[in-house]
């Protein structure tokens, strides 16, 4: 009865005065995070989880710079454009695209390589920028917010403002943003809005309407990859064939599709795609333990493609499978030469060099792996490192780190803080 009467003091006159009307479709709604906080996710978690879904796409620049001229060509014409967009392409083959709160955008190489045409990419981007415009993720985080309103109540009668802080500080973002399934109201509203804005955008309509199609087959077919990629948080249906279809008929059939532009940006990854596709090959082999195929495979990818640091890296990961540590090391470190921003290789470094007894090199790979992602394995390993060189304080705080993990390095980080006699916290 108390916590009741402390919301209905509390709550309901902070949600009463948090009602706003919604940029894009003009509706009042609750809004308890603001356009500031908005961006400031945005910004806090865009690199983190463009390391997380795969690290940026660098064999191609000019690709990347394209694809960010269509984004930001679109973002003009929406209905937030004052926000600070970025469009970025992902280096991973499975199709997807995400959007965060602020306008940080993400495509991966495996949808790019979907498209026939820029109308196409242009209807995808204007779907994104409409999740970030309209808040979609946004008032995920909010509707977690009134979940908890009963933390929130009684922080407020503490008159301790920290809670508040925790609560947003603690809601699901990063991964849980753009990992989550869209409910059926924000993909239509996404779709019909993200078609508006690339037909002001001076586009084709009909790149949305073909393009919901093919995606719909794709999902029929049940095809490798798409249904843990964009169909997870974007599922087509029938039904946003039909409402794309009406949007289109509605603004007029006419517009730019754009077709010798997108082949053009995308000849050189086009011309890549097979070595892709034989590193993907060579990556199911080595996860089945059949690793003279996996080998063969990416040594072909790698000596096709050598300046894609990825190849040389899986032929690393197969060899540190087979136990040829040093063999594995200098393929990694000839991966960090071509890319030296992915956390994943100078987490690779760091393991290899832990399994070769070499503290020294092993050390500062793994520290710089957690400057760009922080991961449990790096943070027991340090932990590791730093016991063996008796620093116990170092030691103990990357376990704890490390055991806020439900892996499998979290539960050894567990062990050995309660090997020496420390509490987890």
């Amino acid at each position: 009865m108390l916590r009741l009467r402390i919301f209905s003091l509390v709550i309901i006159p902070l949600l009463l005065a948090a009602c706003a009307v919604n940029p894009v479709t003009g509706d009042r709604e609750l809004r308890l995070i603001s356009e500031r906080e908005e961006i400031g996710i945005g910004e806090e978690q865009y690199a983190p989880l463009r390391q997380m879904q795969g690290g940026d796409y660098q064999v191609d620049p000019g690709l990347v710079d394209y694809v960010n001229q269509v984004g930001q060509r679109v973002a003009r014409e929406s209905d937030r454009p004052e926000l600070p967009y970025e469009f970025t392409v992902i280096n991973s083959s499975v199709p997807n695209a995400w959007a965060l709160p602020g306008g940080k955008i993400a495509i991966n190489r495996g949808l790019l390589t979907e498209f026939e045409s820029e109308a196409e990419l242009a209807a995808v981007l204007g779907h994104e920028i409409v999740h970030a415009a309209a808040r979609h993720s946004a008032r995920r985080m909010e509707r977690q917010l009134i979940l908890q309103a009963g933390v929130l109540a009684v922080a407020a009668a503490s008159s301790d403002s920290r809670y508040a802080g925790a609560i947003v500080g603690s809601a699901a973002i990063g991964a849980g943003l753009i990992g989550q399934r869209f409910s059926r109201s924000d993909e239509l509203e996404a779709d019909e809005f993200g078609t508006l804005y690339m037909h002001r955008a001076g586009y084709h309509p009909d790149g949305a309407v073909d393009l919901m199609e093919r995606f719909l087959r794709l999902s029929e077919d049940r095809r490798q990859g798409w249904l843990d990629g964009l169909f997870a948080s974007h599922p087509p249906s029938r039904e946003r064939v039909r409402a794309n279809e009406a949007t289109a008929e509605r603004l007029g059939r006419e517009g730019e599709w754009g077709r010798e532009r997108f082949e053009s940006a995308m000849a050189l990854l086009r011309a890549h795609q097979p070595s892709y596709d034989k590193a993907d090959t060579a990556r199911r082999h080595l996860s089945q333990g059949e690793l003279d195929q996996a080998l063969r495979l990416a040594n072909e990818a790698r000596d096709q493609v050598p300046t894609e640091a990825r190849f040389h890296a899986l032929v690393g990961d197969i060899h540190r499978e087979r136990g040829s540590h040093r063999e594995a090391l200098r393929h990694y470190q000839r991966a960090v030469e071509r890319e030296a921003d992915y956390f994943q290789h100078h987490l690779m470094i760091g393991l290899t060099a832990v399994a070769l007894a070499d503290d020294e090199q092993a050390r500062p790979a793994l520290e710089r792996s957690i400057e760009l992602l922080p991961t449990a394995p790096a943070h027991l390993e340090l932990g590791h490192i730093h016991k063996r060189a008796a620093d116990r304080d170092q030691a103990i705080r990357h376990y704890r780190i490390a055991a806020q993990s439900d892996s499998e390095s979290g539960r050894r980080a567990r062990a050995a803080l309660e090997e020496m006699g420390v509490d987890f916290d």
